[in-house]
């Protein structure tokens, strides 16, 4: 859910406590200008949300006497699932009419949640960023585990985990939560490690026993936790480490290397794609799919996979009925 879907679920909680609240008063509690308020009302309108505007000189605006919708009774797994659902299909609906469909669908599940059940989705979707594959199937973390990193992340409050590692190892572990990022079907939280104090990158589903701990801390400023998280997969250490300079647009090779597979940058007349892999079988068709210029540099291996991609092409283009 984008920042202003979340500012108009807020504005709808503010009108909900009951009474006159002026224009003035909404955009202070908001963040946002007064004209962006009358536009966040309208949007509400739009959701068949019955708010009034009051005219004179105490005015502003009410929502109509007795409205309230009943608390729909949601498990925090199913909660989440849904609303991830639809955000989901707001990413990639096949229709324009998809992302306003999905965005007034969560609007109305989200006003009628349970309040504390209701907090810590507004927490999950105003500090989790989504990258440009984040709807890629994939086992996901338990919802309680989500949604508690999603409060102390809003919350600024350490927490304290058992965290597994790839080879099966388990750590204790005590973090300071600086964004969520969904990518590829899995869910990662940055921040920093208060044992040794570096930003680290860690796997939700691989998290357990997680709990929010007294105390605050401080959020680098402008931290972006999707590239932080995107460079450090990127960076994980594999079997292969690879190397490839090619002469194209950056544009062109993000088509086929994307974030969280590749670092890209510039290289003289060229650009450098590093990664790492354990296996090099897919690489060769993404290299031949660039229809570009390039040097593999490393590994020896690479290079003789990509010599014979080229010769089972040759074969494959001499054939004849």
């Amino acid at each position: 859910m984008t920042r202003p879907t979340a500012r108009v679920l807020a504005l709808l909680e503010i009108l909900q406590a009951g009474g006159v609240h002026t224009v003035a008063h909404l955009a202070g509690r908001l963040g946002v200008d007064e004209r962006t308020v009358r536009r966040y009302v309208d949007h509400l309108v739009d959701l068949d949300v019955p708010v009034e505007s009051v005219r004179g000189r105490y005015g502003g605006y009410r929502l109509a006497r007795g409205y309230r919708m009943p608390p729909l009774m949601l498990t925090e797994d199913e909660a989440l699932a849904t609303v991830l659902g639809l955000i989901t299909v707001r990413r990639a609906g096949p229709v324009p009419a998809s992302d306003a469909a999905a965005d007034t669908a969560v609007a109305k599940l989200r006003r009628v949640l349970p309040e504390p059940l209701g907090r810590r989705l507004d927490a999950l979707l105003a500090t989790t960023r989504f990258t440009a594959t984040a709807d890629r199937g994939a086992d996901g973390p338990a919802g309680r585990v989500l949604l508690t990193l999603a409060e102390a992340t809003a919350d600024r409050h350490p927490v304290a985990m058992e965290y597994r590692s790839r080879d099966g190892r388990v750590s204790h572990r005590v973090v300071h939560p600086y964004g969520l990022v969904a990518h590829s079907g899995r869910w990662y939280v940055t921040g920093a490690d208060a044992e040794s104090g570096d930003v680290r990158t860690f796997r939700v589903d691989r998290a357990g026993d997680v709990r929010v701990l007294p105390g605050s801390f401080d959020r680098p400023e402008n931290f972006d936790a999707a590239s932080h998280t995107l460079a450090t997969l990127a960076e994980t250490p594999w079997t292969h480490e690879v190397e490839i300079l090619v002469q194209g647009t950056r544009e062109h090779i993000r088509s086929r290397f994307p974030e969280g597979i590749a670092l890209v940058d510039e290289h003289g007349r060229w650009f450098r794609v590093r990664l790492r892999a354990e296996r090099l079988d897919w690489i060769p068709p993404l290299i031949a799919g660039l229809d570009c210029p390039f040097v593999v540099r490393r590994p020896t291996e690479l290079r003789v996979l990509v010599q014979e991609l080229a010769q089972r092409l040759a074969r494959f283009a001499a054939q004849h009925e």
